[in-house]
């Protein structure tokens, strides 16, 4: 029987030599890397107009939110919080394409995103039913508010660590728009007669949605960011298509459509949480921090 041949002396010195090759390749990529973020423009400490305008309006809405659930008018309050999340969506792009960063806009746009994304909510929660189940009602909503202000301070402290594919947990105006649609469409379908069951009625459900959003801000379960979608990049006409006929269906009963993307949106985290988990693969960014340690160890051990 054949034995199998053992690799030569020089097979193995070509092998040593390749694996030197790539960590030196590694290593300058990385050096090239440290340079790029080196020369690449910090945020100004300047304070912009075009893109703080975005940010105050999103704030007003937060503001206008609570001043309407106070007064009873939730419907408005509702709609006040889906503005906001337009408005916060347009500030940091407007920011990026028209290259006026900032170190206060930074500041600024988390601030009003706790007030839109997380004390608004909340309150409109519970102004519009949780009141009635005492205790366990003020609970639910600070669990919600507390989830978003924790879910805004990681974010900002692991700006440039996690992948930008995915976020760490579900985003804060996610979590507002599963809260605020409740509240449109029962409002909505109210007054359309198509249910009769009254915010009271609903208490318990809106406890636990109200729960489970304040909850999965501060899990690990990744939800797709988008922020790899480039808007400078041309598109073909089926895109486009897709994106009138998404309008469209939206526009066709914008309380349910809205409430039902954001409740599956809501729900797709921890499928893929469940998918990776089954197929054996870490989350995004462990897999992240776990090629940097090989990349790490590779060098040393070429050193």
């Amino acid at each position: 029987m054949d034995q199998p041949r053992r690799p030569g002396f020089r097979s193995i010195r070509a092998l040593r030599e390749a694996a030197r090759e790539a960590a030196r390749e590694r290593r300058v990529a990385r050096e090239l890397l440290a340079q790029a973020r080196r020369e690449q423009p910090r945020p100004s400490r300047g304070i912009y107009l075009l893109p703080n305008a975005f940010t105050t309006a999103a704030l007003f809405c937060g503001f206008y939110a609570i001043v309407q659930s106070m007064n009873q008018r939730f419907e408005a309050a509702a709609i006040a919080i889906f503005i906001a999340m337009v408005l916060d969506g347009l500030d940091g792009r407007v920011a990026r394409l028209t290259n006026t960063q900032s170190a206060f806009g930074e500041q600024y746009d988390s601030l009003s995103d706790m007030v839109s994304f997380g004390a608004a909510p909340a309150l409109v929660m519970y102004e519009w039913t949780l009141r009635g189940l005492g205790k366990w009602g003020w609970i639910a909503a600070f669990v919600y508010c507390a989830g978003a202000a924790l879910r805004l301070a990681r974010f900002n402290a692991n700006i440039g660590v996690v992948d930008k594919r995915y976020f760490q947990g579900l985003p804060s105006p996610a979590a507002a728009a599963l809260i605020a649609g409740l509240v449109w469409i029962v409002t909505d379908l109210r007054e359309t007669k198509w249910i009769t069951a009254s915010p009271q009625d609903l208490a318990w459900a809106a406890w636990l949605l109200t729960v489970y959003a304040g909850v999965t801000m501060v899990s690990n379960a990744p939800f797709y960011s988008g922020k790899e979608v480039n808007l400078k990049k041309s598109v073909s006409f089926i895109f486009l298509l897709a994106l009138v006929l998404m309008f469209v269906v939206v526009s066709s009963d914008p309380p349910v459509v809205l409430f039902s993307l954001f409740l599956l949106y809501g729900l797709s985290g921890y499928a893929v949480w469940f998918l990776r988990w089954r197929s054996g693969r870490e989350l995004p960014w462990k897999e992240a921090a776990a090629a940097q340690d090989r990349s790490d160890h590779d060098e040393r051990q070429s050193n």
